[in-house]
């Protein structure tokens, strides 16, 4: 039986990465959440996982109904099952940063067509030799940002180059080593879309350490619009998601379900921006 007398809890589930604690991602979600919880009178508790064994997400503490009334995912790598184990134990669950096709509730946004509208706009701009930078594929975030960049290619009856698909899994030095490989191949990419924005920074400091002018040599867009864009000698061309938003309108409505008011599934998909600055030129 759960017990009314106590205040409503939810636990927020947030794989652990690589700096974690400076994770623009993260903290937007955090912020989001906190933002409701506090609105509504209720307490969040932070579940930092390991990423790479998804048996320590759950534990009998988030499974019992009489100390939490829910719980939130950041992200699920991908990995459904975490939160039908959940959703079997009578546990109210949501799931941000994903686009589910099961009865499963969630907030996201579609990054894969995100994608598709950042290489129809450097196709716009008359580059045709794109390549990218991709995220951590093991998250759908990462995987579908690559499939949009290899559809939108497809569509325009652009070849995907192999060698013009490089992984930087969201981090710095894996992004620095993919730009190298970028920049120094003999029929070098006019444009590259690096799956975050982190990673468009590294491409740009090594672009200019080779002495590549951007955007007059080499267009570039990001993912993120992040406050670290600030340190950036060149305004960004960046996709702009609503992080905050997500991880608001997450809480507010895992509350709702858990009080019964609301029809499930729940499934929200929220609008991105491309803005577009000075990293991108028409050739």
């Amino acid at each position: 039986m759960i017990n009314k007398k106590r205040k409503p809890t939810f636990v927020l589930v947030v794989p652990r990465f690589e700096d974690i604690f400076h994770s623009y991602f993260a903290g937007e979600i955090i912020k989001g959440v906190s933002l409701t919880a506090s609105r509504i009178n209720s307490d969040v508790l932070i579940h930092i996982t390991d990423r790479s064994n998804h048996k320590g997400w759950l534990d009998s503490t988030l499974m019992d109904r009489r100390f939490i009334d829910g719980i939130i995912f950041a992200d699920i790598d991908n990995d459904l099952n975490v939160v039908t184990k959940a959703i079997s134990y009578g546990v109210p669950c949501m799931v941000l940063n994903n686009i589910l096709d099961e009865p499963i509730n969630y907030v996201a946004v579609d990054n894969r067509k995100a994608a598709v509208e950042v290489v129809d706009y450097l196709i716009r701009l008359k580059h045709t030799n794109i390549a990218t930078i991709a995220g951590d594929v093991s998250t759908q975030a990462g995987l579908m940002r690559l499939e949009g960049f290899r559809e939108a290619l497809l569509k325009n009856n652009l070849p995907i180059a192999r060698n013009n698909v490089t992984f930087g899994d969201f981090l710095r030095t894996p992004a620095r080593m993919a730009a190298q490989k970028l920049l120094k191949l003999k029929e070098r990419p006019t444009a590259i879309f690096a799956a975050s924005d982190v990673m468009a920074l590294e491409l740009l400091d090594v672009a200019k350490s080779m002495k590549i002018k951007v955007p007059d040599e080499l267009s570039i867009v990001g993912f993120d619009d992040n406050p670290l864009n600030a340190t950036s000698s060149i305004p960004l061309t960046t996709v702009a998601q609503p992080l905050i938003e997500m991880g608001r309108l997450g809480m507010e409505n895992l509350s709702l379900i858990s009080q019964g008011k609301l029809s499930l599934p729940v499934k929200a998909v929220l609008p991105t921006t491309l803005i577009k600055r000075e990293t991108t030129v028409k050739v």
